[in-house]
């Protein structure tokens, strides 16, 4: 096992959520980034940068540290959709979403401040949706609030019922943090989770 610590560069309670399964102690910074896209940026590109960026924004006197930082956008229809923040965007979002595949893309960035090196990988995950009705659709953001996710869903609650079926290697990068992916970068800098 390595000297080196965890820090977590997100605000995301889900973020920490899902990192905290792994079982490694670990702290969290709050990045500071902007995370306007660029022109022309290409969605796989915008969260590889501001993983990245999230990852290397992170203050740190420590010169043994692993920093984490992640980044997801939900695409439907070649448009990126953001975090609703309103049941009237949230449903606007689920019509969109309603009999189609959408894609998720996540971006995962490890900086190692030791040595300054910075790794970024991408995950994608594509969310294939059942045809449902307005009604349906308002219900289900009534009941569950999804109002702070990329899509106006959470797959790990009552989300599943919205969906014919989900294809990606690790159901974690859909709520925001591809573990699968995570464990690999972790285990070329020396960190085991087993």
């Amino acid at each position: 096992m390595t000297d080196l610590k965890i820090i977590l560069a997100s605000t995301s309670h889900y973020r920490r959520s899902i990192l905290s399964k792994l079982g490694l102690p670990f702290d969290v910074a709050k990045p500071d980034c902007d995370e306007t896209p660029l022109q022309n940026e290409k969605p796989q590109e915008l969260v590889l940068r501001l993983s990245q960026s999230k990852a290397e924004s992170c203050p740190c006197s420590d010169e043994n540290r692993i920093i984490i930082g992640s980044d997801q956008v939900c695409v439907i229809d070649g448009q990126i959709m953001g975090k609703p923040h309103t049941k009237e965007k949230a449903i606007e979002q689920l019509l969109m979403a309603s009999g189609k595949s959408i894609t998720f893309y996540t971006g995962v960035a490890l900086h190692n401040t030791r040595t300054g090196i910075t790794d970024t990988e991408l995950d994608t995950f594509v969310v294939h949706f059942r045809h449902l009705t307005k009604q349906q659709i308002a219900n289900y953001v009534e009941k569950e609030q999804p109002l702070d996710c990329a899509g106006g869903f959470k797959s790990e609650g009552l989300g599943i019922a919205l969906f014919e079926r989900l294809e990606g290697k690790d159901p974690n990068a859909l709520i925001g943090l591809p573990l699968i992916t995570l464990i690999d970068m972790l285990e070329k800098q020396g960190i085991t989770v087993l």
